[in-house]
């Protein structure tokens, strides 16, 4: 049986504003594997992005088929004036399928050196019920991730 993949990657700077959680968004070009195009620029409800940098529906993959999903991923924070970043996984954090529901949240204390995280979780998914990676930090200001990656590896169940 198949394993469905969609592997999202942006080394394009993205500004995270202090306090609630963000989707991190993705590109439509940068991606290294999306072959069950589970990160279209016309999702499954026929809405189109237009701007990837502006519109949080980039940072949703919608799984092509119900399965044992392995999420992964890896940010890399600017330094900053925080002293908690945080990161999770949210199934359809927009409210467009079955509302939003949280899991492998992670709250951390910046580490001497740059600020690199990878991340992984496993979790059932299913069609019609997108998956993204939201972060936050607790900055007086807006802090940016250098680096993104979030992957979904959908395995039959």
């Amino acid at each position: 049986m198949t394993v469905h993949v969609c592997s999202l990657k942006t080394e394009l700077p993205q500004s995270i504003t202090p306090g609630s959680y963000q989707i991190v968004r993705f590109s439509y070009t940068d991606e290294p594997i999306d072959v069950h195009g589970m990160h279209d620029k016309v999702d499954p409800l026929g809405y189109e992005v237009r701007d990837w940098q502006r519109d949080d529906r980039s940072g949703l993959i919608w799984p092509s088929t119900d399965g044992w999903g392995c999420l992964t991923s890896l940010i890399y924070w600017e330094a900053g004036a925080y002293d908690e970043l945080r990161d999770r996984y949210v199934r359809d954090p927009l409210d467009l399928a079955t509302g939003a529901d949280s899991t492998a949240t992670e709250h951390r204390p910046p580490s001497p050196g740059i600020q690199c995280f990878h991340k992984s979780h496993e979790m059932y998914v299913r069609v019609g019920t997108p998956v993204a990676l939201l972060v936050a930090h607790d900055a007086p200001r807006s802090v940016r991730l250098t680096l993104a990656e979030f992957k979904l590896a959908i395995h039959p169940a």
